[in-house]
């Protein structure tokens, strides 16, 4: 084909993108330590990108709301679409946190729960207010984040001789009498009232004059619903149903309670919560009961071989999810073909190479996050060392595979002493489906071009200076584990460094991240600290 051609030109991937540091919140100054109550633990934006959520192993909600759109008087979208310059960077502010979690005892199991927030869900927002559910390792909340008109007392106990008429409470009955109100609970007309009050009132009654300040404002989160009692394990997921589409689901006499048929997404009606080995359909507005939709618990537990790592909706197809497992596959499951969906419509794995198995074969082939792209069409999902993107429409394989941090796989023995490999990194995709991105230890965090052609690979640290580590080149021998010892002992080079000079600092992490849904934004967490980038 000619390389001037106009369908070539049109499929060339995009450039690269030049990352630049946005915002931070919670920085830590020079030798200041980390309290562990404080480690954010779950980040996720709402549908339109103005609000972020983030939740901490201390049990709190922290959220924030952009102010750039504000300034500019309108939403982005409604300026992008009357072709507005907007030149300046997205910027976010901190808008109220609130505890959503309390440490507890199981006693009848003798275990401890944890207030750690393992995920956060936007759910559609009404009335100007805001919905969220959060999640600990054992309940669900939903909460609504509302404002509220601040009430204040303007006077206590002043004056009786300044009191006549204006110490009414404004309330439609008491407003509507012509009688006038002394401060100390008398009328004038001492034949009005009731109770006999000495001539002037009782000088030692207070009555407060309560008014609504219309300028003022303070925000209030307050738990609507509570889930409880449906999880044996602890909860790794939750998702919930968003887009406009109508589905029904088959009833086959097997549920918890009786479900011929839903109407999701439009209305934020449903939501899934996976653990180790069920996953459990919700409707919002029943918190005592759900519908147990795949459950994957062996008659006998010395029979279990896998378990569920995590589990998302479809994002156009409310009657479509997905499911990953501790083996590396991922399950695709129509509601419509069985109330028990013990059976999937599609299974997404990749072979093993012959003669590439070891003993750390399957820890770190078990996936630890997946996603759906904004239209359905792919499955981004996360294990120990890759990303892998997958396509729904082909079950032969990826579609795409992104070495992470492939420089660590002669340090697998040291991983695993550590615990190390146990660790589960999330992932996520850009709006438009260009770009993935993923983090790694030392606080990196790694940015894939996904397109055709595409070859960009971007590392970036969370700080204030994203691009100060050099990307890592997979195509490198890396030295074998034998010969980094001798230099480690030698001094010759720091101990956290490989041949490529790539950090394998195992104590600093970035585990959770996001990208914008409509641009290109990322938050990502290090330790108590939420950093934002833009490009």
């Amino acid at each position: 084909m000619d390389g001037g051609d106009d369908t070539e030109v049109a499929a060339a991937p995009p450039p690269p993108l030049e990352w630049k540091f946005s915002q931070v919140f919670g920085e830590r100054t020079a030798g200041e330590e980390v309290q562990e109550v404080d480690i954010i633990s779950a980040i996720e934006f709402d549908r339109t990108g103005d609000h972020l959520a983030t939740g901490d192993r201390g049990g709190r909600v922290v959220l924030f709301e952009r102010t750039d759109t504000k300034d500019n008087g309108g939403s982005r979208r409604d300026l992008e679409r009357m072709d507005y310059a907007l030149s300046r960077h997205p910027e976010f502010r901190y808008k109220t946190e609130f505890q959503s979690h309390e440490p507890e005892f199981d006693y009848l199991k003798s275990l401890e729960i944890e207030e750690k927030i393992n995920k956060i869900r936007w759910c559609q927002t009404a009335n100007g207010a805001l919905f969220l559910l959060s999640t600990n390792d054992k309940t669900i909340k939903f909460w609504k984040v509302q404002e509220k008109k601040v009430k204040k007392i303007s006077e206590m106990n002043i004056d009786p001789s300044k009191a006549v008429g204006n110490v009414g409470v404004p309330s439609s009955s008491v407003s509507s009498s012509s009688r006038s109100h002394l401060a100390n609970g008398g009328y004038p007309d001492r034949s009005c009232n009731d109770f006999p009050f000495p001539p002037g009132g009782i000088p030692s009654l207070r009555l407060p004059v309560v008014v609504v300040t219309s300028h003022e404002t303070s925000l209030l989160a307050r738990c609507r619903r509570v889930y409880a009692h449906a999880h044996d394990y602890h909860i790794n997921s939750i998702s919930n149903n968003r887009e406009h589409h109508l589905c029904f689901v088959h009833n086959s006499g097997v549920t918890k309670f009786d479900i011929s048929s839903f109407e999701t997404a439009s209305d934020g009606e449903t939501f899934i919560s996976a653990d180790d080995l069920r996953i459990n359909l919700w409707n919002l507005e029943i918190s005592n009961q759900s519908f147990n939709i795949v459950d994957v618990k062996p008659a006998n537990m010395e029979d279990l071989t896998e378990v569920i790592t995590s589990a998302e909706f479809h994002p156009t197809h409310c009657n479509m999810l997905a499911y990953s497992s501790s083996k590396g596959s991922i399950r695709l499951i129509d509601l419509r073909q069985s109330a028990l969906c013990d059976t999937h419509t599609k299974l997404f794995e990749e072979q093993e190479a012959p003669g590439s198995r070891s003993f750390f074969t399957e820890i770190i082939a078990s996936i630890s996050d997946i996603k759906f792209g904004r239209e359905g069409r792919y499955i981004l999902s996360r294990d120990y060392m890759t990303l892998k993107l997958w396509d729904i429409n082909m079950d032969s394989g990826p579609v795409s595979t992104f070495q992470v941090h492939e420089y660590l796989r002669p340090k697998l023995c040291d991983l695993y002493e550590n615990d190390s490999i146990f660790d589960k990194f999330e992932c996520c995709l850009s709006g438009d489906g260009q770009r993935v991105a993923t983090g790694s230890y030392s606080n990196l965090f790694r940015v894939f071009g996904c397109a055709d052609g595409s070859t960009e690979s971007t590392t970036l640290e969370a700080s204030k200076n994203p691009m100060r580590r050099p990307v890592p080149t997979p195509s490198r021998p890396s030295r074998s584990l034998g010969s980094i010892t001798r230099v480690v002992r030698r001094g010759g080079e720091s101990p956290g460094v490989d041949a490529n000079g790539n950090s394998f600092d195992f104590t600093t992490k970035l585990l959770h991240l996001a990208w914008h849904p409509t641009e290109n934004s990322i938050a990502c967490a290090a330790a108590n600290s939420l950093y934002m980038y833009y490009a």
